[in-house]
């Protein structure tokens, strides 16, 4: 048990887990509009979690939380604790100019004040830290008026020779006076070492976190800087597919024991706000000159334009139906304006709640209709199910996993004129793209397209895509072999050699964000090798 009368300082950062930094490379800021924010839910655990122990904390906000979620800065207010600046977007100030970090830092402090009515005293960076050559931040945040910072990481060898700004210190600048508050590290001073809390408490045993802090009582009098993450709290929190396994590991390791490792340090320590420490009171936000109006929204426009009816085939893939929600309200955002969009979306026997979630999220939902299969049929078949189904002349395919963005069809549905009967996605075209997927992937897939040109002839680099555009009365009574990933190639190989004009058009192909593919590598090798046969004998005239 600390000594009487002695506390320390809890700092929290409020963001999304999709936003962590270890995920960073892999979830891009188009994907934050279209993962499910989970923020609101995490920041009340986090508050009752403190709540039931009196501790009070530092809430670090993000600023593009604040302005796409208020509430979250609207409760931590209410339950009487402090909110303070994280940046706007997962950006290290490495990273930015003097005057984007001004203004980076302004927009923030803007959104979390007109959020929560109250005024922001505190920063910190929201991506990485500042180290000893990065003092120019602390000078644009004075010029600002922001009272402290705590974004000042001192790890490793990073102050051997200035091992007083390891603690809570004053830095004098141009621009006047302002307070930091490193995260504490442990360790002799020549070898610093990151034990404050996030990823440490994490993938450290729980003992470890505890002796840190017992053993920074006994040899300092300044308070230890403890810290954790909102989305720590939530192990139930949807993977990212597309994270390696090191990240994978980084980000999601002992989110389940993440609760029972912070609250027996929050029973046997005393914790406050930095705001308490400097006797800074909760005060009505100030109006702010230094940034211009709040930034608007987008307005979706009116559907208007030319009917497209969109085919989703779907199995298994509940956890990801509130992605694909906000995929297609972008899609109809961007697009509205040039098309009138319609669903089908076909349940494939899914063995899991997918059937129930699509009703759920798009039951109710204007121009949305769910159909399905008794026993699963495959990939292709539900394309073929959802285009029977459809009552437009012009029929687009996705895939539910959003490995294409949709918006592209803006380049694919102008392509399908009236002598087209389908226009296919391309990503092995040589002006597409591909990101993310595995290069053993990659080579199968272009070996494939070699060998179907080589039966086909003239035909597109890629002829597995399942994201397509098609004149529906040209393929109603088309007729595939396989219904699953091979048919995807089956339906390009008969309007192929049947004349009908098939057009390609480069695109670009992103690994999945949710999920797992429902794909077997070794069986649909195989099944391709029996199409190819048979495309073989089809041109040598033998029985196929």
């Amino acid at each position: 048990m600390a000594e009487a009368g002695r506390s320390h300082l809890l700092t929290i950062a409020v963001e999304d887990d999709f936003q962590a930094s270890a995920l960073g490379p892999v979830v891009t800021r188009r994907d934050w509009r279209r993962l499910e924010s989970r923020v609101l839910d995490n920041t009340v655990a986090a508050l009752d979690l403190l709540d039931a122990h009196g501790a009070r904390a530092t809430w670090f906000v993000l600023g593009w939380v604040a302005s796409r979620v208020p509430e979250v800065v609207q409760e931590i207010v209410r339950r009487g604790q402090e909110v303070a600046s994280k940046g706007f977007l997962h950006r290290t100030p490495q990273s930015m100019t003097r005057e984007e970090l001004r203004t980076d830092a302004a927009k923030t402090r803007e959104a979390i004040e007109r959020a929560g009515g109250v005024q922001v005293h505190g920063h910190r960076v929201a991506r990485g830290h500042l180290g000893v050559s990065d003092l120019w931040v602390l000078e644009v945040l004075a010029e600002l008026g922001f009272v402290y910072d705590s974004s000042f990481f001192p790890r490793f060898r990073s102050i051997r020779r200035e091992s007083w700004r390891r603690f809570p210190h004053e830095n004098r600048t141009a621009a006047g006076e302002i307070r930091e508050f490193p995260i504490s590290t442990w360790g002799p001073d020549a070898w610093l070492l990151p034990m404050a809390g996030g990823n440490s408490f994490r993938q450290l045993p729980a003992w470890v976190s505890r002796a840190v802090i017992a053993d920074w009582e006994r040899r300092y009098q300044s308070p230890f800087n403890m810290y954790f993450h909102v989305w720590e709290l939530d192990p139930a929190a949807p993977r990212i597919a597309r994270a390696g396994r090191l990240r994978r590991l980084r980000q999601y390791r002992n989110l389940d024991h993440m609760r029972e490792r912070i609250e027996p340090i929050l029973e046997s320590h005393r914790f406050r706000s930095i705001a308490d420490l400097l006797g800074l009171d909760q005060v009505a936000a100030p109006v702010r000159v230094e940034t211009a109006a709040a930034s608007s929204g987008v307005s979706v426009r009116e559907r208007a334009g030319e009917r497209v009816t969109v085919v989703v085939p779907c199995f298994n893939e509940a956890g990801v139906l509130g992605y694909l929600d906000q995929v297609l309200r972008e899609m109809e955002s961007d697009l509205g304006g040039r098309y009138s969009f319609e669903y089908v979306f076909v349940d494939d026997a899914s063995t899991d709640a997918t059937r129930e979630e699509l009703q759920r999220v798009f039951g109710a939902r204007e121009g949305c209709r769910i159909v399905g299969h008794e026993t699963n049929r495959g990939v292709a078949a539900a394309i073929l199910t959802g285009l029977h189904a459809a009552s437009t002349e012009i029929v687009a395919s996705i895939d539910c996993d959003g490995t294409y963005d949709p918006t592209q069809l803006a380049k694919l549905i102008p392509l399908l004129t009236e002598d087209v009967s389908m226009v296919t996605a391309s990503p092995y075209h040589p002006e597409g793209r591909v990101i993310g997927v595995p290069a053993w992937r990659l080579f199968l897939s272009r070996t494939l397209s070699r060998l179907y040109r080589v039966m086909l002839g003239e035909c597109p680099a890629t002829i597995t895509s399942c994201f397509r555009v098609y004149r529906r009365s040209r393929l109603l009574d088309l007729e595939l072999r396989d219904g699953g990933f091979l048919g995807v190639a089956e339906t390009l190989c008969i309007l192929l050699l049947r004349g009908d004009r098939v057009v390609e058009r480069p695109a670009v192909l992103e690994s999945r964000l949710l999920g797992e593919s429902k794909m077997k590598t070794l069986r649909t090798i195989l099944a391709h090798l029996r199409l190819l046969l048979r495309l073989g004998a089809r041109r040598l005239g033998a029985p196929a």
